[in-house]
This record gives C-alpha cells, sequence and structure tokens, in this order.
C-alpha cells in the first residue's frame, strides 16, 4: 500500500499529448490509423471505431476531428445533430456509453450521405451489439464501415510508456520498463495512470523510479506484484 504520510507533491500539469506527431503506432492500431490518416477518401460517410477501453480510440478521434475539422454531436431526441451534420464532418465518440436516439442517430446519417460529408463514431463495442430497435437504423449502421482496434500489445505499451516518462523529464531503464509492460493491465490508460503514480510517489520520497517503487504502484493498482 502507498503511505499517507508521504509529502504531497506540487502538481505541475501534464497534458496528454493527441497530436497525430504523438500517435504511436503498432499492429493493433494500424487499421485504424490508416482510415483516419485517409480522410476525406474513406470507403464510406461512416466509420465506426470500435475496441475495448484504453485502446487509443480517443487519441485517434482527437487526431480526426482537428483533421477534418469535426464538430462532436450527441445524437439525443430533439437535438441539432442532423442539422450540424448538414454542413460539417460530425464525431460521436462512446456511442455503446452515452447511448443514442434511433431516430436522430438515422437523420445524422442521412444527413451525412445526402451531403458528402463524414461521421465518426467510437465505441467499445460493434454496433451490431448496440441496441437498436429501428430497423432503417440497423440497416444504415450495417453499411458502415467498421474498424477494430485491438488491446494494446507488448511493444506499443513499451513504446507508451517510454514516451509517457520522457514527456515528465523521466527516463528508466527499459528492465524497469519491461517489469511494468509484464504486469500492468492491457490498456493505454492504465499506462497513463501508472506513470503518473510514479512520478506522483517518487517526488514525495525524493527517490528514483525504480523496481520497488514500480512494484508497490502495481499492486496499489492490482496489478501481478513482484512474486507472481
Amino acid at each position: 500500500m502507498i503511505r499517507k504520510s508521504e509529502q504531497l507533491p506540487l502538481a505541475f500539469g501534464h497534458e496528454p499529448q493527441t497530436g497525430r506527431d504523438d500517435l504511436l503506432v503498432s499492429d493493433p492500431l494500424s487499421a485504424a490509423i490508416s482510415v483516419v490518416d485517409s480522410w476525406p477518401n474513406w470507403p464510406s460517410p461512416v466509420v465506426i471505431l470500435a475496441g475495448p477501453i484504453g485502446s487509443g480510440k480517443s487519441h485517434l478521434a482527437s487526431i480526426w476531428r482537428e483533421k477534418s475539422g469535426a464538430v462532436d454531436i450527441h445524437p439525443e431526441a430533439d437535438s441539432e445533430a442532423s442539422v450540424i451534420a448538414a454542413s460539417h464532418p460530425v464525431l460521436f465518440e462512446d456511442a455503446d456509453r452515452r447511448g443514442f436516439d434511433d431516430t436522430a442517430l438515422f437523420h445524422v446519417i442521412n444527413s451525412v450521405r445526402e451531403n458528402g460529408s463524414h461521421l465518426l463514431i467510437t465505441s467499445r463495442l460493434w454496433p451490431m451489439s448496440w441496441p437498436v430497435a429501428l430497423p432503417d437504423l440497423r440497416s444504415r449502421l450495417k453499411a458502415a464501415t467498421v474498424v477494430e482496434i485491438g488491446e494494446p500489445d507488448d511493444e506499443l505499451l513499451a513504446q507508451v510508456l517510454v514516451k509517457l516518462f520522457a514527456d515528465r523529464q523521466l527516463f528508466v531503464d527499459e528492465r524497469l520498463v519491461a517489469y511494468i509492460v509484464a504486469r500492468m493491465e492491457r490498456s493505454l490508460d492504465a499506462a497513463q495512470t501508472i506513470v503518473e503514480q510514479l512520478d506522483r510517489l517518487a517526488l514525495s520520497r525524493a527517490s528514483r523510479i525504480s523496481r520497488a517503487l514500480a512494484a508497490e504502484v502495481l499492486d496499489s493498482l492490482g496489478n501481478k506484484s513482484e512474486s507472481d
């Protein structure tokens, strides 16, 4: 357990870097990156990025928003989403988690198709798993291009950890990175949390980031311990 008596370090800001140059490329992300990079030459007006939590969907959506000038929408009843979609590319994030009105999303897709625009949707689940009751919307979703993002592999997680440490002017041994990768949750969000907690704990104790410190943080997050 992390001790409560440690000195609280100053909260220096470390904003996540979400530009295209900050995106680390690996096999689980390659198809999704290709689609984002190929805009506006998409295979269909609607693209759905589907992948687990922490797989990089938000980073890719941010890159596409910046590139396309897309407007964020939430297709709810009585929303202006379909009107916005008539004149702008639109982005709808976390469709399965936030939910939507079937008719509103149907009108957004029609607006995009009729006006030669584009819609990017992100979701943890494939659209066939969404609770869609409107047959016309289900038909529209079947015509969308669905791109699956797999869980980050060891190579990507190691690259992400090194980059997150470097963003904080922290440079750790590659053996320590490998130790963390072998024991951490398989997500980019987890990598962010681990680096943040290691940085804070090292500052609070005025110590370097070591394997023992990493084991303490991993244990506090419920990951595999040194003895596993």
